[in-house]
């Protein structure tokens, strides 16, 4: 693999010159856009608003919206240097915390952090004290013009970085369809309660497949190999019933496919 990034993790004043990585690729199924006629693919020109002229990638600025339609235009060098100033190419960690303590909702990408050849013995350093207090250091770190939060931690012998969104990137749930409406009954939250208690288990990623990507690259092998696609029938919706009955049902269904 080849890193996207390099730089050095900081923490006290230990220094750990570390190359960065993704973690994870996308396998979902890609499809181009074709002309129908003939299947010819699709391209996207970079145009400009004004007059419609395509503009060359070498001849594209960035800018930043200060007012409607007022821009100020930042060379990759000065936003290079803005992010310097803050983080000066560093993971830079600030505390250590329990992983509980922090919110899924705030993870944004996964990264492997690998040691730079003068820094191997500071990196396992790291990497043993990490599991061994089973804690991960909440960092900042600038990667492509962009500044985040981030988690280092301990996985398997190796440090994963996960960046993060910045706490006012997070929504507020406000929903008026949770608001008052039917009020829970104490028998209902037991029965699902025996839902999750049949349905618990550990994590295996082993298990999990995906099943969609699957199938369309069955189906596209089909349409190579000249068969024809066919769908199968999709099942219908249940009417409306009881939802106490419904918890009942799922109870049996789900406590029979425990015991198989």
């Amino acid at each position: 693999m080849r890193p996207i990034w390099k730089g050095a993790i900081s923490f006290g004043l230990v220094t750990i010159p570390v190359g960065l990585y993704a973690a994870t690729e996308d396998k979902r199924p890609k499809f181009r856009q074709l002309r129908e006629s003939d299947h010819s693919p699709i391209r996207y020109k970079r145009v400009a608003e004004t007059d419609g002229e395509e503009v060359p990638y070498e001849q594209i600025v960035k800018g930043y919206e200060v007012d409607k339609g007022r821009y100020v235009v930042f060379t990759g060098d000065e936003l290079e240097g803005i992010m310097k100033q803050s983080t000066g190419g560093m993971v830079d960690v600030i505390q250590f915390v329990d992983q509980t303590e922090i919110d899924p909702i705030y993870y944004r990408s996964s990264y492997y952090l690998a040691p730079e050849k003068t820094g191997i013995k500071a990196y396992r350093i790291l990497l043993q004290a990490l599991e061994d207090k089973n804690m991960v250091g909440l960092a900042k770190v600038a990667i492509r013009e962009r500044e985040y939060p981030a988690t280092l931690r301990a996985d398997e012998g190796v440090i994963v970085m996960e960046t993060m969104y910045w706490p006012d990137e997070i929504r507020e749930p406000q929903f008026e369809t949770l608001e008052g409406g039917d009020q829970v009954r104490a028998e209902e939250v037991k029965m699902a309660e025996m839902i999750i208690d049949n349905l618990a288990g550990t994590f295996d990623p082993s298990q999990w497949i995906d099943v969609s990507r699957e199938a369309v690259e069955a189906a596209a092998q089909q349409k190579v190999d000249g068969q024809e696609i066919v769908s199968p029938e999709t099942p219908q919706p249940t009417g409306v019933v009881d939802l106490m009955e419904a918890l009942k049902a799922s109870v049996e269904a789900t406590k029979a496919k425990k015991a198989g």
